[in-house]
């Protein structure tokens, strides 16, 4: 049983980030300006002793699979940020590659969408005034190639996770792609003439998205807490608009408070996902904790509930379930989304005790696994 967890490499720099956000913009900059929305609001998240490292300095990465593997981690989903040739956020994965001695399995996770100022809080909630800062395409077959020979380095590396002598690769948004079927077609072709038997690509499913099973989309990965979430129409559209109203015209100060939260609760969203019914190759994924107020202010989406002790409970569930189901593997969200506040990296709060739940998981997984021969 492989544990995967997600893996935001948005802690260093980049021209662009400076260009849109201002110079030396991080994901630690939102991090550490967010304040408490309402008594009790764990808010902001402090690093255990304010390690802010910065991703590119290949030693942070080092340390990050030491303390991953040390705990039961098998390896990272990385985001992959790809638009018709252009690249962002690449650094610290290339130099994953180039650095042989980080004892880490790895994966890509393309997040094919589009950058917003929305991402940020910047904007409309309702999407009516999203500022695009660099727009998603996809390009034709030539394109495709020359995206395929960019990732085939890392597919020939031998820490890349591959699920039948095929790399596993993830996207986001598979119903958003301009002749996905293409795309797919020609990617498991040059596959083939690189001496695999094609790759083994999942759709995550992070919404009601509809998308086509084909022999070239193998699989889905439950992305959550968004898909459950969503599937299950948590807020009401009337309800947030009532919200927005009260937040876009700055009735906060006296109005705002923890009731008119999108708030979530950690068990519910938890019992909603383990009682889904899964196949070979749908892959169960379970999340750490979940508010993104540090990127979406009082817009954001606040879980409340989470422990060490229940975040335990909840991934040794999600193992047996994927066992019995076929599937040998669990996705976790996340490392390091610290703008989200789900994270397995130690805080000033809980120290190391997810990281603890997880060894504490395994082990009791392998325990009855054993006794079970």
């Amino acid at each position: 049983m492989k544990l995967i967890a997600f893996y935001l490499p948005q802690f260093h720099e980049i021209p662009e980030n400076n260009m849109w956000w201002g110079k030396g913009f991080t994901e630690w900059v939102n991090v550490k300006k967010n304040k408490k929305i309402f008594p009790k609001h764990y808010q902001p998240r402090v690093p255990y002793k304010n390690n802010y490292y910065d991703l590119s300095n290949v030693l942070v990465m080092k340390w990050q699979a030491k303390l991953a593997k040390k705990y039961g981690i098998s390896g990272f989903c990385f985001y992959h940020y790809w638009f018709a040739g252009k690249k962002l956020l690449e650094k610290p994965v290339e130099q994953l590659l180039n650095t042989k001695s980080i004892n880490i399995e790895y994966c890509f996770a393309w997040a094919n969408e589009p950058w917003t100022r929305t991402w940020h809080g910047a904007g409309s909630s309702s999407g009516k005034h999203k500022e695009v800062l660099i727009r998603q395409s996809y390009g034709e077959y030539s394109d495709w190639v020359e995206h395929f020979n960019y990732l085939l380095p890392f597919f020939l590396d031998k820490r890349y996770i591959k699920k039948d002598n095929k790399p596993i690769l993830l996207i986001y948004r598979v119903g958003y792609m301009v002749k996905g079927h293409q795309m797919f077609e020609c990617w498991n072709n040059e596959a083939k003439k690189n001496g695999f038997d094609g790759i083994h690509i999942l759709s995550m499913l992070s919404a009601v998205d509809k998308y086509d099973y084909n022999k070239y989309i193998e699989g889905t990965v439950d992305f959550e807490p968004g898909k459950t979430r969503r599937m299950n129409n948590m807020f009401k559209s009337s309800f947030n608009k009532v919200k927005d109203f009260i937040i876009d015209h700055r009735l906060t100060f006296s109005l705002y408070n923890k009731y008119l939260c999108n708030i979530m609760s950690y068990d519910k969203v938890n019992k909603e996902m383990i009682n889904k019914k899964h196949i070979k190759n749908e892959y169960r994924g379970i999340f750490v904790d979940y508010d993104d107020s540090p990127r979406r202010q009082m817009k954001g989406t606040i879980v409340l509930g989470s422990t060490p002790r229940k975040f335990e409970k909840y991934l040794y569930i999600n193992m047996k379930k994927s066992q019995k189901e076929g599937n040998d593997i669990v996705f976790i969200n996340a490392w390091n989304e610290w703008g989200e506040s789900n994270y397995l990296e130690p805080d000033e709060r809980y120290g190391f005790s997810y990281l603890y739940a997880i060894k504490n998981a395994v082990k009791k997984f392998k325990k009855e696994r054993y006794y079970a021969k």
